[in-house]
């Protein structure tokens, strides 16, 4: 009887220990409610950053691509290495920057004149558009450079003439190699540097 009596209250004790009691089951269910809420937070999280780096993947591709200046030849004004934003524009004036592709590379140089106009260069590099001479504040020094075409140039329909502002290195629209660039090979108008930090700021 005592051996009986031992066993079930070992048991009924054991049983005891391995039941929950109210309190554990209460911490236990703020637990559950908490990890719920926790995964949820989490994706809701994960979910808004895709959307929000997708946005910024497909502004930075089709609105505002990024570019990185590679080169000298738009030195003073844009130097090696920095980072700038450009906008997708159809509509160009003279004295603005702009990105194109060229033999599956990305130049970047400064519009000078647009479909209709005449350009004409003196040897000394003074540069005049329609017979009037240019004024570039963004120039070090001028030079005619790398010029094989013919004088007084007309830049054909849907076409620019682009040149850089380092004009001895930069080979652009006065070499026929590459001539007056085409509408479809266009980038986008550069309007803002955004690298490095000391220079951060809209582009003259």
């Amino acid at each position: 009887m005592d051996n009986n009596r031992n066993a079930n209250s070992s048991q009924n004790s054991w049983k005891s220990q391995t039941r929950p009691t109210s309190v554990q089951l209460k911490k236990q269910l703020m637990w559950e409610r908490y990890r719920m809420r926790y995964l949820r937070t989490l994706r809701s999280t994960v979910m808004i950053l895709v959307c929000v780096a997708a946005i910024a993947v497909l502004l930075a591709t089709l609105v505002f691509p990024v570019l990185q200046v590679v080169g000298t030849s738009m030195e003073p004004t844009l130097e090696n290495g920095e980072v700038l934003v450009a906008i997708k524009n159809g509509k160009f004036r003279r004295g603005d920057i702009v990105a194109f592709y060229y033999n599956n590379k990305i130049l970047l140089k400064r519009v000078i004149a647009v479909d209709g106009e005449y350009v004409e260069i003196a040897e000394d590099g003074t540069v005049s558009v329609n017979n009037q001479v240019l004024d570039e504040p963004y120039l070090t020094d001028k030079s005619l450079g790398e010029c094989d075409i013919e004088m007084p140039y007309q830049v054909p329909d849907g076409r620019i003439f682009v040149m850089g502002d380092h004009r001895a290195t930069s080979v652009d629209s006065r070499s026929k190699s590459i001539g007056a660039i085409a509408d479809e090979y266009i980038v986008g108008r550069v309007i803002f540097r955004v690298w490095p930090l000391s220079h951060f700021g809209v582009i003259q």
